[in-house]
């Protein structure tokens, strides 16, 4: 049996809706990294773009339906009982206060990574857990330009280790490429908005769970259709 590394994974994101292109990233990052759990935390507010169309409690409960079909994932209520924009390095902060012994690794796309800079208080993040990149093909820091300051983080921190992960408690960068899942939540939105005809579209895409979920509460319904 593979000894697990003793590392709290994290992944955030507006999951609106949650789908499989979030949940099989998740789960292929925890199998090849032999992680115990990676959370999945849905945005309350998030501060560096539009506002999702389903509400918090929604996309909360449609990120822990999305969950059940996979050992090992859990959703995180935290940012969205939070008040006010939801910034990762107040999450951090909470899961760093409330086991300050357990490593945490922020999971994260290559294209979101070279836009870390803009974050908030964003170098106070690798003092508060490390980074797991996620490459797909055409989307690594190699191919894409790093701002300088986050340029000297990457050459500094960057290992092919991962049990890096749980020696230390923040700082390390660790690459992972993935396979591909070519889902987008904005099409599976669309084709929602379709009616009964888009819906047999997306059949796949998302946990049935999650379709009869936004079935029920009439979510992502096009205005002729309310």
């Amino acid at each position: 049996m593979t000894r697990l590394i003793r590392a709290l994974a994290i992944l955030g994101g507006t999951f609106d809706p949650i789908h499989y292109g979030h949940l099989r990233l998740a789960s292929d990052v925890k199998v090849a990294l032999s992680l115990p759990e990676v959370r999945l935390i849905p945005a309350g507010s998030p501060p560096h773009r539009m506002p999702p169309v389903a509400s918090a409690a929604h996309r909360l409960a449609m990120t822990s339906l999305g969950c059940v079909e996979f050992p090992g994932l859990s959703a995180d209520a935290r940012e969205v009982a939070r008040a006010g924009p939801s910034y990762t390095v107040q999450t951090l902060e909470e899961l760093h206060a409330e086991q300050p012994n357990l490593p945490l690794a922020l999971l994260i796309g290559a294209d979101s990574f070279a836009g870390l800079t803009q974050w908030y208080r964003w170098e106070r993040l690798f003092t508060l857990a490390h980074f797991i990149v996620v490459e797909r093909p055409g989307a690594t820091p190699a191919a894409i330009e790093l701002p300088p300051a986050l340029e000297v983080h990457w050459q500094r921190r960057l290992t092919t280790d991962p049990a890096r992960l749980e020696r230390t408690l923040a700082g390390s960068i660790v690459r992972m490429p993935v396979t591909p899942q070519p889902i987008a939540a904005t099409a599976i939105r669309a084709a929602l908005a379709r009616g009964p005809a888009g819906r047999a579209e997306i059949r796949g895409l998302l946990p049935s769970a999650v379709l009869d979920y936004i079935d029920r509460n009439q979510l992502y319904r096009s205005q002729d259709a309310t």
